[in-house]
């Protein structure tokens, strides 16, 4: 059984038991978070339910596991001829998640 969910404006496919890194969500670790933005369930039999846009009642449970920081990003930005350039850095928050259940 596995489920694509929508979460941080961008879709993952899931199973029970996997471990996702998507954008920050908000909790500590340990703590229990329900995504029920299921856009499409496929269960063991191969039977494929799917949302316009979401699945009424279809839920996926999952619990942090850890808050981190993603890699550095380095943004450069130049002007050729003119002298100007600018170098920063960004490093996205991440939450990464264990996949608990999916309920249909």
């Amino acid at each position: 059984m596995y489920a694509i969910v929508k979460t941080g404006g961008k879709q993952y496919t899931v199973n029970p038991g996997d471990t996702i890194t998507i954008e920050k969500i908000e909790g500590d670790q340990g703590s229990d978070v329900v995504f029920d933005q299921v856009l499409m369930v496929v269960d063991d039999d191969n039977n494929v339910s799917v949302g316009r846009p979401f699945l009424e009642g279809a839920k996926v449970a999952a619990q942090i596991t850890s808050q981190k920081k993603g890699d550095k990003i380095i943004v450069f930005k130049s002007k050729r001829r003119k002298g100007y350039s600018k170098k920063t850095g960004h490093r996205q928050l991440l939450t990464e998640v264990k996949i608990k259940d999916i309920t249909k």
